[in-house]
């Protein structure tokens, strides 16, 4: 089991960093490793909604289905894994620390199956950088934005 909690604090209100994090058609825009983004349901985004990515992540190209299973404006959104290579539950927490400054949580938890044991050791940790780069990016766009 892969469990991995990321932070970063963006100069930026809630509204703004939550509205563009949870916006599935952003995510080639800030998340390093994914590729495309279709919508598999109409939009607009909710509970069920059913988002198409396409990845690389350790030299493999990998595509699954999301589908939201949590969306709470400004506070949390949660989506899992409908299909796809592995099981995996992405969650982003946004936390207000004042009206220009939020936290942004990023966790990734799941069962990697799929790779083998070897590289299965290693994926806490090539998650974590990944993440770490995600949440920089996101970081840098939002912020350059509000310029």
């Amino acid at each position: 089991m892969v469990n991995v909690v990321t932070e970063i604090t963006i100069n930026c209100p809630i509204s703004k960093v939550s509205e563009y994090a949870t916006n599935p058609d952003h995510a080639p825009e800030w998340y390093v490793n994914i590729n495309s983004v279709e919508w598999k349901t109409p939009k607009p985004l909710r509970l069920g909604s059913q988002i198409a990515f396409k990845a690389s992540f350790l030299g493999r190209e990998l595509a699954y289905v999301y589908e939201i299973v949590e969306f709470i404006p400004q506070k949390k959104f949660a989506m899992k894994t409908a299909n796809g290579p592995f099981p995996m539950e992405t969650i982003y927490t946004f936390q207000a620390i004042d009206e220009n400054h939020t936290r942004m949580i990023l966790q990734n938890k799941g069962n990697p199956k799929g790779f083998n044991k070897f590289m299965s050791l290693f994926m806490p940790v090539m998650m974590r950088r990944a993440n770490i780069k995600d949440l920089k990016k996101i970081k840098a766009n939002l912020e350059r934005q509000s310029l």
